[in-house]
């Protein structure tokens, strides 16, 4: 798994590169596409997240659902880890000028990663606690559900919320305790017990609470349906409500939940889709100062 990951970090470029588009050979209409459908950064392939430039005002539909755009022209879209069906992007501006994009998601392969040693309550959980592991998961619904107006993450991107080991991949087939469970989401981070956790993008707080399977948990809406989770922590020096900046810190690795050791579980996701961070931050790397404990 470390060789392959490796790999992943050497070509993670590769993946910043342009979407595949379907348009018309007309001049005029290709001249159209490129001021109404403009990408800016990111890949159609499966965890991927794109961010588009268009013109302010222009209508963008995706597949039926109308996508948010910011004051500046910006918007963006995200594929889900298993998405393997095209999806057609349509712009449309005041004037009635149009422009269509098909995006189809590169399809990866994805490792296994067994870990064992778990409780076995944390495994398969006792009858006992399943009404609050129901209640957990609206709860994590609801606070990923918000899409405001932020603006900042869709200019300035993301940056990693901590600097450690890699010790888990977005992607990966899970076997827990020898019993296969869902993919894994998140990249999971190594750390010592009481690091600095730093918001990896600018946003508010929508969860900051303890959660059966991920611990203490904190969400932030990051606008335009994105938004970023941070599980395991030892503690939350934040609440629901409160606006962050990027780099500002929110918490300390811990091992709570379902945990094997002091860790961070970071996520990101635009709606209902599980995104990969290593896309979206790139590789860890020493430049990143937000990343680094102090």
């Amino acid at each position: 798994m470390h060789q392959k990951f490796s790999i992943m970090m050497a070509i993670w470029t590769v993946l910043f590169c342009t979407a595949s588009m379907a348009v018309t050979t007309n001049s005029a209409a290709r001249a159209d596409s490129a001021i109404l459908l403009k990408l800016v950064s990111g890949k159609a392939v499966q965890g991927g997240l794109l961010v588009f430039q268009t013109k302010a005002g222009t209508k963008i539909i995706l597949d039926g659902l109308e996508l948010p755009v910011s004051a500046d022209g910006l918007f963006v879209l995200g594929f889900h880890r298993d998405d393997v069906t095209p999806q057609e992007l349509l712009a449309m501006d005041a004037s009635g000028k149009t422009a269509k994009l098909t995006l189809t998601p590169e399809v990866r392969d994805w490792e296994i990663q067994r870990i064992d040693n778990l409780p076995t309550n944390m495994v398969t959980p006792p009858e006992a606690v399943i009404t609050r592991i129901k209640k957990d998961i609206k709860n994590v619904k609801a606070a990923r559900a918000v899409i405001s107006d932020f603006d900042d993450v869709l200019k300035n991107g993301f940056v990693w919320p901590v600097w450690g080991r890699i010790s888990g991949i977005y992607g990966a087939q899970r076997i827990l305790n020898g019993k296969p469970r869902q993919p894994h989401y998140g990249i999971d981070i190594a750390a010592p017990s009481g690091v600095a956790v730093r918001a990896a993008g600018a946003g508010r707080v929508t969860m900051a609470m303890d959660l059966y399977f991920t611990g203490g948990t904190v969400i932030i809406d990051h606008g335009f349906g994105l938004n970023s989770t941070y599980s395991h922590l030892k503690d939350m020096y934040v609440r629901p409500g409160d606006r962050v900046t990027r780099g500002g810190v929110i918490g300390s690795v811990g091992s709570t939940g379902r945990s094997t050791g002091p860790h961070l579980d970071w996520r990101i996701n635009w709606r209902h889709k599980r995104l990969d961070p290593l896309l979206i931050a790139g590789p860890l790397h020493p430049a990143l100062p937000a990343s680094r404990p102090k």
